[in-house]
C-alpha cells in the first residue's frame, strides 16, 4: 500500500449521479426527480441498457425538460459493471469531479446521498453501508440478508480487506479515485463490480470510508439478482485472494535472495 491516501483532499467540485437501468420505467421518474430534490446542483446520468420497457425515452423526456439530467443510450443489457464503467467514462470526459453510483429501484435512498458527499470531502471513495453500526435493511427477506451479509464476509475474509458492505453499490468517487483504479481493466460484473472496485481501492491506497445507510427493497419492477452473478462472485473473489497469497509469498522470497 502507498500513501496516496493520505494526501489531501480538495473540494469536491461537478456532482454526477449515475442510475443504470434496464426496465425501470416504473422508477425512473419518482428517483430523478428525488435526486434532484436532494442534491440540486447535482448532475443525473441515466445508462439505459436498451430497455425494452420504454425507460431509455422516458429519461429522454426527463433530460428535454431538465438541463441536469443527461441520459446514456447503451446498445443492449450487458451487466451492472459495464453500465457503471461507461457511465464513469462519460462524467469524466464530461469534466466531473465526482461520480456516485445509484440504482434505480428506490434502495438507495437519494436523500442520503449529501452524507456520502460530506463524507467523501475527507475521503477517496464513501460507501453506503448497510452492516456498519447504524446502517440497516428495510423489507429485506432474511435470505437476502444471509446472502448479501455472507457475501461481505465471504469477500471480507478472502481478500484481507477492512470494508464491512463491500459489496454495496451506493457509492461516491472522487474521479481522481478511478482513474487510480485502472478501469479499463475492470471485467467484473454485479456484486463482484462492487468487491474489485472496493479492493482497488484499498490496494492502491486510497482512504475508503463507510456512511451508514438504511436499504430499503424495491416496491415496483423486477430484481437483477441472478444465480449467475452470485456465482461470478464466488469464483473470482476466491481467484482474487489466491492470487493476493501468491503474489505475497512470491514477494517475501524475493526479498530473502
Amino acid at each position: 500500500m502507498n500513501d496516496v491516501g493520505q494526501r489531501a483532499h480538495g473540494p469536491l467540485g461537478k456532482v454526477l449521479v449515475i442510475i443504470p437501468t434496464y426496465n425501470e420505467a416504473d422508477n425512473i421518474e419518482p428517483i430523478v426527480a428525488r435526486v434532484r430534490s436532494a442534491v440540486p446542483q447535482a448532475h443525473v446520468l441515466v445508462a439505459d441498457d436498451n430497455s425494452p420497457d420504454g425507460t431509455g425515452k422516458l429519461a429522454d423526456g426527463l433530460a428535454h425538460d431538465d438541463d441536469h439530467v443527461h441520459v446514456l443510450h447503451r446498445k443492449g443489457k450487458e451487466g451492472l459493471g459495464a453500465a457503471y464503467l461507461a457511465g464513469f467514462h462519460w462524467g469524466i470526459d464530461n469534466g466531473y469531479d465526482v461520480l456516485c453510483e445509484m440504482d434505480a429501484d428506490g434502495s438507495h435512498q437519494p436523500e442520503e446521498l449529501p452524507r456520502l458527499l460530506t463524507a467523501l470531502k475527507n475521503a477517496d471513495l464513501a460507501i453506503g453501508s448497510r452492516w456498519v453500526t447504524g446502517g440497516r435493511v428495510v423489507n429485506w427477506p432474511k435470505s437476502r440478508e444471509m446472502l448479501s451479509r455472507g457475501g461481505s464476509t465471504y469477500s471480507r475474509l478472502l481478500l484481507g480487506v477492512p470494508t464491512r458492505d463491500v459489496t454495496a453499490g451506493y457509492r461516491a468517487f472522487r474521479k481522481e479515485t478511478l482513474l487510480g483504479l485502472g478501469m479499463d481493466d475492470v471485467a467484473s460484473q454485479g456484486y463482484c463490480f462492487q468487491i474489485d472496485l472496493t479492493r482497488r481501492a484499498l490496494a492502491t491506497g486510497y482512504k475508503v470510508v463507510e456512511v451508514p445507510i438504511t436499504f430499503v427493497e424495491r416496491e415496483r419492477g423486477d430484481s437483477k439478482m441472478s444465480r449467475d452473478i452470485v456465482a461470478e462472485a464466488v469464483w473470482r473473489v476466491a481467484a482474487w485472494g489466491v492470487g493476493d497469497r501468491v503474489q505475497r509469498v512470491m514477494g517475501r522470497r524475493d526479498t530473502r535472495r
